[in-house]
């Protein structure tokens, strides 16, 4: 279906002018492929109360792939991750590279988070 600007904003108003500001826009910056460990990470990352890093965080402290490679297959031997879940990180490295899980987790990063340095 193709519609124009000036129809689309008169059907989605508010819609039109989030697209056309910089306010209110969120910036994806790394994707998790289960969703149960992606929304539990969200909410314990808001405070870092009660917070476990999960691989993905670990992945996010790689340089290199073969630093991630080293990662999830030390995850998977210690049984903390699935095989199959794995396979789905280690086809996501492939594709879409080490930064795909996120932006590189600096030292401190955590006590930046919390407002500390």
């Amino acid at each position: 279906m193709e519609i124009n600007k000036e129809r689309f904003k008169k059907i989605f108003p508010n819609l039109a002018n989030e697209m056309n500001t910089s306010e209110q826009k969120l910036e994806i910056d790394s994707i998790r492929s289960n969703v149960e460990d992606a929304e539990k990470a969200a909410k314990a990352q808001k405070n870092l109360s009660n917070y476990s890093p999960d691989i993905i965080d670990f992945l996010r402290r790689c340089d290199n792939e073969k630093q991630a490679e080293e990662i999830i297959a030390y995850m998977e031997n210690r049984s903390e991750i699935t095989s199959n879940y794995a396979q789905k990180l280690r086809q996501q490295l492939r594709k879409k590279g080490v930064r795909s899980f996120g932006p590189k987790k600096e030292e401190g990063y955590y006590f930046q988070r919390l407002g500390k340095k």
